[in-house]
């Protein structure tokens, strides 16, 4: 398996729940990790109460260039309605590095979450024709962040499927995953496969609401 000993992971929107849980659980695994947010305070601010509960040094927080300028690999955690201009903007500092895209374009209504209509496909198509001289991948679409951010849980049950058509930067990403004490990643397809997975959040949401749940996938025979 791919060494990610000595990476650095920035994790654009590391102040939002998925972002900081997966920031914290990486710190926890020796990870350097760096917190993105449009502000640098507020994300130094994040990055610090995330040293504190981790009880590690390896978190620092930047603003969004700064973060994306800094590591090695870069996780997009933000909300779909910001998606799009948040990639435009960093489309220089982001050249040559492997992203992992894990933002789920859904909606709500009364009948509960649907997945939206993205003109690219997915969240991970959109970034890819935004980013043409980055390694774009999808994954950590499925990965509940109640539990990330619980560290009484000490293994999350749980795979995590990486789509993209880099072989490089899908193991590397799955190695990441693997870091992860519980956790497994899976090589899920080619990005534009990703309009799928992007969209199963929905049903996952729903199956949590149903049985007072967090719910996540494992794939079996493998």
């Amino acid at each position: 398996m791919t060494d990610v000993t000595g990476l650095t992971v920035g994790v654009l929107g590391g102040t939002g729940p998925q972002g900081k849980g997966l920031a914290l659980r990486w710190a926890r695994a020796g990870i350097g990790v760096v917190i993105g947010s449009r502000s640098a305070e507020r994300a130094e601010a994040a990055a610090a109460a995330l040293r504190e509960d981790a009880g590690v040094e390896g978190i620092r927080g930047l603003d969004n260039a700064g973060c994306a300028e800094a590591a090695d690999v870069v996780l997009v955690a933000v909300p779909w309605d910001g998606h799009g201009e948040l990639l435009e903007a960093l489309r220089d500092q982001l050249v040559g590095k492997i992203v992992i895209d894990c933002v789920n374009p859904l909606g709500f209504d009364k009948q509960g979450p649907f997945a939206l209509p993205v003109d690219e496909g997915s969240a991970a198509q959109q970034a890819e024709k935004l980013l043409p001289e980055s390694r774009v991948t999808a994954a950590f679409h499925h990965v509940s962040a109640v539990h990330l951010v619980d560290l009484s849980i000490a293994e999350m049950d749980t795979d995590v499927l990486v789509l993209g058509d880099d072989r490089e930067a899908t193991d590397q990403v799955r190695a990441l995953a693997d870091a992860i004490p519980g956790m497994r990643g899976v090589y899920g397809g080619r990005l534009r496969n990703a309009h799928q997975v992007e969209a199963l959040t929905a049903n996952l949401i729903a199956i949590n609401r149903r049985y007072k749940a967090h719910a996540g996938i494992r794939v079996t025979d493998v």
